[in-house]
């Protein structure tokens, strides 16, 4: 269990919550459009995903 908390709290997993939390923010608020916000967001998951994954290889 701490493992995986430990896990949760590096520096990749903070920055891509908060690059999510940021941007579906600024859509909610309009200041840009859904679609870039969709974007965005799908490149940092796979991004992280993509990196998780050669991880464990």
């Amino acid at each position: 269990m701490r493992k995986n908390l430990a896990n949760l709290i590096k520096v990749k997993t903070i920055v891509t919550l908060a690059v999510m939390l940021v941007f579906s923010i600024l859509a909610l608020k309009g200041n840009i459009s859904a679609d870039n916000v969709m974007i965005i967001v799908s490149s940092v998951i796979a991004f992280y995903f993509g990196t998780q994954h050669e991880k464990k290889e």
